[in-house]
Parts: C-alpha cells; sequence; structure tokens
C-alpha cells in the first residue's frame, strides 16, 4: 500500500463484474466484533487497487487490480490461496 492509498472495511460484495463492488461499509466500532470482512485498497482516485477477504484474522482471497490511463480495468489478478493465481488481462 502506498502512501496515496486508503484502506476502507466492508461486509461483503456484490455484483459479478470485476472490480468487486465492496458494500456495507464498517466503522471502527464495528471492526471489534467481526470475524469476516473485506479490507479495500483504494487510490487517490477512488478506485478499488487491492482487495482481501479477511477471516478469522487470515487472508482468504486476494484481488489486485490495475486500470488503464482512462480509468478501465487493464488487468485483474485473482489469488483463491491456490498454487496459482488467476491473471485477467482487459485490453484496451
Amino acid at each position: 500500500m502506498t502512501a496515496s492509498t486508503t484502506l476502507r472495511y466492508f461486509t461483503s460484495y456484490s455484483g459479478a463484474k470485476l472490480p468487486l463492488n465492496l458494500v456495507g461499509e464498517l466503522t471502527a466500532d464495528d471492526m471489534r466484533n467481526r470475524n469476516t470482512f473485506y479490507r479495500g485498497s483504494y487510490d487517490g482516485s477512488g478506485r478499488l487497487v487491492a482487495c482481501e477477504k479477511v477471516v478469522y484474522g487470515e487472508i482468504e482471497q486476494r484481488h489486485d487490480y490495475h486500470y488503464h490511463a482512462d480509468g478501465r480495468l487493464a488487468r485483474a489478478e485473482i489469488d483463491d490461496g491456490s498454487d496459482e493465481p488467476a491473471v485477467l488481462e482487459f485490453p484496451a
């Protein structure tokens, strides 16, 4: 995470498109009793650049997103804990 990245926490996501649409934002008080949540890292333009599903303190799944200059998704790397992360390319 870079200095210009903001971390936010959520209960879930909606839809099936990438990047994931994180929903149910959590406050710091909400986080005290959560065992499962999504942690999103947002860049200075408000784009989701990384998303982790955290279950009992362990990262169960991670998405990393890269964008074209026009803001459209260029690449998604999805690590679900298997041997090889999936990489999806979205041409300009």
